[in-house]
This record gives structure tokens, sequence and C-alpha cells, in this order.
């Protein structure tokens, strides 16, 4: 079909939907990837470093100008509980049709995973132009992932993603953006070693031992 059409295909099986475009090896469909893990860890008394960093509470908004398979999405939706709002924009429509459908019928157990991937809503829209249309000081933390500028190869999971998403460039109208916008802090997540983060005078989150570090610019 792909052939025939010249174009991508989207296959609506029994439990979810797949994305075949062409030239990939693997096919792009929702999952919560890390979320899932990382939510039975904060289950158990454990930390997030996403958590951490932007020191979300019950209650904040949470802006995700990113969302790509929405894990840290899921994550912020879990800690700003039911009377938070977490929003996902999603420049690919897509990822935007998967996830968003993937959000509300993914299988689990869990029930605070289940109740955090719900409570999660999707844009379809470039994050620039959102940003462009909010209000100063309209949502409490504003987040950043531009899918690393290098790779990480143990990151299996995100390879369909990074064959089928946009690729974003950091750029000083999407900071000041953000900035504007954010009422306590702009997170971004980058390769360790990333030049965004002496860039754009974030705070890096030095991490022992990983791959990607977080940044972040406060108003507080």
């Amino acid at each position: 079909m792909q052939k025939d059409y010249n174009s991508a295909v989207l296959v609506a099986g029994h439990n979810r939907f797949e994305l075949y475009r062409q030239e990939m090896k693997k096919p792009f469909f929702f999952h919560p990837n890390s979320a899932a893990y990382r939510m039975k860890r904060l289950l158990k008394g454990g930390t997030d470093p996403l958590i951490d960093v932007s020191e979300l509470k019950e209650g904040d908004s949470f802006l995700d100008c990113t969302l790509g398979l929405a894990s840290d999405s899921i994550i912020a939706s879990f800690a700003v509980g039911e009377n938070g709002r977490v929003l996902g924009l999603e420049g690919d429509k897509d990822i935007a049709f998967i996830v968003e459908k993937g959000l509300q019928t993914f299988p689990t157990s869990l029930e605070e995973m289940h109740d955090a991937m719900r409570r999660v809503v999707v844009k379809q829209i470039n994050a620039i132009s959102f940003l462009e249309n909010e209000q100063d000081c309209s949502w409490d933390v504003v987040y950043i992932d531009p899918m690393f500028s290098a790779p990480i190869d143990e990151s299996s999971n995100f390879t369909p993603l990074r064959q089928v998403g946009l690729l974003a460039q950091l750029s000083e109208k999407w900071i000041e953006e953000a900035y504007r916008v954010c009422k306590r802090r702009v997170i971004v997540k980058e390769h360790f070693n990333s030049p965004v983060f002496e860039q754009f005078k974030f705070q890096q989150i030095v991490r022992p031992n990983t791959k990607f570090h977080f940044g972040y610019l406060s108003k507080v």
C-alpha cells in the first residue's frame, strides 16, 4: 500500500493504532514507555527527577511543549492530581492522534496510571504558535524536550518516534515565549553535554551516570 499510494499507512488494530511511514523499520504506536516504572517508584515513596526540578505539586498546571509518547506528561499528571492541569502539544498530526487515543485506551492494572493518562489533554499544534497566543504567567511550569540533538543509543524505544516526530531546535523565540507564559519555571531536558544549557542560561541539574539532564529558568 505504501508503494501503491506513495503514502504512510495507519493500521487500526484490535487494541492500538500503528503508523507505518516509508523507510521506517518499526511502526510507531503508543506505549507509556518509562512512565510505568517511574510511577511505581513514586508510589513506593521514591522521587522523580522531573517532579524534583519542576517542583510540581497538587493543583499545578503543566504545559508540555513536546509531547512525544507523553511519558513525562503522565508523570506530571500524577503529580498535579485531579485538581491540576496537563496539556501536551504535538506538532505531528499522526503522533498527536495516536498518542491521544492511546492515553485514553491503553490498558493498565495500576489505577493511578490509568487516571493520570486519562487526565492528559493533547493538542495538535506547533508549540511556538500556541505559546504566542497564551497570556503571561498562564502556566505554572512550561516543559520542553527537543528529542536530544545527540540521540542516546540505549533509548531504542524512541527510535520510531525519532523517525516520525518533528525534531525541534530550541530558539530564542521559543525560550522567550515559554518564559513569558510560565508562572514559575521553564524546564528543558537535553543530552548532558548539550550547548543548550549554557546558550540559554539554564541552571543545569547534573545527574551522575545518566546521559540526559534537566535544566531550568526560574521566575521565583
